[in-house]
């Protein structure tokens, strides 16, 4: 029977979601959890990837195991021995063709700057205090909706086989002293998210203009 786990996680201790050698990631101490309970090896596989530092509100993965189990039961164990860091919502039985990963029809992802130093929001967001023009990095985030290539915002030695993205909604929004970035696409690559803001910065203290700036998504 095939499961789906909603998780949350605080991403500041671990070396993303994605298993990997020599480093400590969710979905080890996930799939370590669920092997300990249910006295097999499970392998679970996610929506989507998340890199070194980055934390998840909603995150979901799917799980087989040959025979049915207590959802909530199991999940209020996993909880109790996984580290605090991560939070299993909730578990329910899917179709045996549901697939965590194929069937998400989008991924969003939030970068939070804040203007001035808050104990509050440590690991949680950017301290960058030097004035920005946020309209203009907005006018920047409209080029999004006209390309879908995005070569030049990813990791080099990945292993995808293709770089094309659709970006649904991308914006910047000032929240007090918080500037939140949303975005929401179909998928996204191996780092693009920091290099899409860094570069938005650079747009905002004028070191960019939306010309270049289009340059850079079509070179």
């Amino acid at each position: 029977m095939r499961y789906c786990i909603e998780i949350s996680y605080n991403g500041t201790n671990f070396a993303g979601w994605q298993n990997q050698l020599n480093a400590i990631t969710v979905q080890e101490i996930i799939e370590k959890g669920l092997s300990t309970l249910l006295r097999r090896k499970i392998d679970i596989v996610g929506s989507s990837r998340t890199d070194a530092g980055v934390h998840a509100e909603q995150q979901f993965a799917h799980f087989d195991v040959d025979e049915s189990i207590d959802c909530q039961d199991i999940r209020y164990r996993l909880n109790q021995i996984i580290p605090f860091s991560i939070a299993i919502k909730d578990i329910v039985a899917v179709s045996q063709h549901f697939h965590a990963r194929f069937d998400a029809t989008s991924r969003a992802y939030q970068y939070r700057i804040t203007r001035q130093k808050n104990p509050f929001l440590q690991q949680m967001a950017y301290v960058f205090n030097v004035e920005l023009d946020v309209n203009k990095m907005n006018e920047a985030c409209k080029l999004f909706y006209k390309y879908t290539d995005y070569q030049c915002f990813s990791k080099v030695h990945t292993d995808v086989t293709t770089f094309e993205c659709q970006i649904f909604n991308a914006e910047w929004i000032q929240q007090g002293n918080l500037l939140v970035f949303n975005i929401k696409a179909n998928r996204f690559l191996r780092g693009m998210v920091r290099a899409i803001v860094g570069t938005l910065l650079q747009v905002g203290l004028g070191k960019l203009s939306i010309e270049q700036f289009e340059a850079i998504i079509i070179a």
